[in-house]
C-alpha cells in the first residue's frame, strides 16, 4: 500500500523560494512540482496538457496541493475530462476570482472558473482579506467545487508575501487529506 504523493500546483509565476509551497517541496521527500511552463504568460490548454501528462506519468494515489491559479487549472482539467483516477483529494489554497474587472489579464484567460463538482475530496483554503478573490467569491466556488471551505482569517493570498514561511496550518490540513486517502 503506498502513500500518496503531493502533487503540487503553482500558480501565476510559479512559488518562489519563500512560498509554503516550494519550502514543502525541499522538506518533504513525498512532494513533486508540476512544470506547468510559461509561468508568466499562461495559456489554459498548455497548463491543462502539462497537469495532465503530470498526473498520468506520477504513481498513484496522489493529493492535488494547488495554489491561486493552479486551483482553476485543477478545475478546468476535471472539466475537460483529465483521468482523475490517480487522485485521491485535493488541497486547493486561494483560488482567484478570474471573473473580476480587476483580475490580472493571465488570470482572466482562466475565466470562467468550472462550477462542476470535483470527483475527489477537497478543502478550499480561504482568506478574508485575499486581494485576488474576496471571501464570498472563494465560498461560491468550494460550494460548486463540493469542497469543504477552511477560513484562514487574514492571511492576504496566503502565499510569501503573506510570510507564512512553511505554513504548518496548511501543511495539517494536507496530513488531514492524507489520513482519509485511499492507499493503493
Amino acid at each position: 500500500m503506498n502513500n500518496p504523493i503531493c502533487m503540487i500546483v503553482p500558480g501565476l509565476d510559479n512559488s518562489g523560494p519563500d512560498h509554503w509551497q516550494t519550502l514543502w517541496e525541499a522538506r518533504r521527500d513525498d512532494c513533486r512540482r508540476v512544470d506547468l511552463e510559461c509561468w508568466s504568460d499562461p495559456s489554459p490548454s498548455h497548463w491543462l496538457r502539462r497537469l495532465d501528462t503530470a498526473v498520468r506519468s506520477s504513481p498513484a494515489p496522489m493529493i492535488l496541493v494547488a495554489h491561486s491559479l493552479g486551483c482553476l487549472t485543477v478545475a478546468h482539467w476535471v472539466q475537460a475530462g483529465g483521468d482523475v483516477s490517480h487522485v485521491a483529494s485535493a488541497l486547493l489554497v486561494a483560488p482567484p476570482d478570474a471573473e473580476r474587472a480587476d483580475a490580472l489579464p493571465a488570470v482572466r484567460r482562466f475565466a470562467p472558473a468550472p462550477k462542476i463538482s470535483l470527483p475527489f475530496p477537497s478543502l478550499v483554503v480561504a482568506s478574508r482579506d485575499d486581494p485576488y478573490a474576496d471571501f464570498a467569491a472563494s465560498a461560491a466556488l468550494a460550494e460548486a467545487w463540493g469542497s469543504r471551505l477552511v477560513d484562514v482569517g487574514h492571511c492576504g493570498h496566503i502565499n510569501a508575501a503573506s510570510r507564512l514561511y512553511d505554513w504548518p496550518e496548511g501543511e495539517a490540513l494536507l496530513e488531514q487529506l492524507r489520513a482519509n486517502a485511499p492507499r493503493r
